[in-house]
């Protein structure tokens, strides 16, 4: 591992176009030259989009982006330290364009410009202090005695939950049932006690549409009859014409007529 890491974003790149092998040397000369030096190699290179960034759109000009981390054994350079500064990191802070001065903007490149607010540095040349193994005991338990097992618990009487879940809800279904009975069965008027508190025009109203419903009823039932002769048209059978049949009631009129 290299102890001096840093990590670039490049706005104006792709994954896909930052794999070739020249891509990669034209990217590390103008961070050799931002880094001065040139013992520098590429430890990483990763999506934008797998560190959260946004799809673009599918227009010219909008790229995906790509983050670019290289290692060296040198030391960092005085552009690199100006990103930790107090002031720089306020300009981040505050959403504008932040270009670090003294001439440490170096690409050749546009596409290769970096992104100056998420650029990171990593230092690994002094490793963190690694915590201390575990000791090695014998692999064997102390002697305690024998063993000594809990007391089981006391016997506990399930009778009031019996009472309380069952018999309870039950109760009370009981009287509700009871309840309901009352008020549908002995609360109501009944027909006797409505008649007498009902005036006897509105009862004769009510007799009279019942015996008139009775009476459509009785004439709807008889729509099947064999419809009398006095309905059916007159037939001479010498001629063999049909007359429309007689308008009135009198039977000394025959239904057909007879030979001359």
């Amino acid at each position: 591992m290299l102890p001096y890491q840093a990590e670039f974003f490049l706005k104006l790149r792709e994954v896909e176009k930052v794999l070739p092998s020249n891509v990669q040397e034209e990217i590390k000369r103008d961070l050799q030259k931002l880094w001065k030096t040139t013992q520098l190699e590429i430890v990483n290179i990763t999506n934008a989009l797998d560190r959260g960034g946004r799809v673009p759109l599918p227009l010219a000009g909008h790229y995906e982006g790509v983050y670019v981390k290289v290692g060296s054994e040198q030391y960092f350079s005085e552009c690199l330290l100006k990103v930790l500064t107090p002031e720089q990191q306020r300009q981040c802070e505050s959403g504008a364009r932040v270009k670090i001065p003294g001439g440490c903007n170096y690409c050749n490149i546009p596409s290769n410009c970096i992104t100056w607010c998420k650029t990171q540095l990593f230092d690994f040349s002094s490793p963190e202090p690694t915590p201390p193994p575990p000791t090695m005991g014998p692999g064997i338990l102390e002697d305690g005695g024998d063993f000594d097992p809990l007391e089981s618990p006391p016997d506990r009487d399930f009778l009031p939950d019996y009472l309380v879940t069952v018999i309870v809800p039950l109760v009370l279904a009981v009287v509700l049932c009871v309840l309901l009975a009352y008020v549908m069965c002995c609360r109501r008027e009944g027909v006797d006690k409505r008649n007498a508190k009902t005036s006897e025009i509105q009862l004769y109203h009510h007799h009279t549409i019942f015996g008139n419903r009775d009476e459509l009823r009785s004439m709807a039932e008889g729509r099947g009859v064999t419809p009398p002769l006095s309905t059916l048209p007159m037939f001479n059978f010498r001629t063999g014409e049909r007359g429309p049949p007689l308008q009135s009631d009198s039977p000394s009129i025959p239904l057909i007529m007879a030979q001359q």
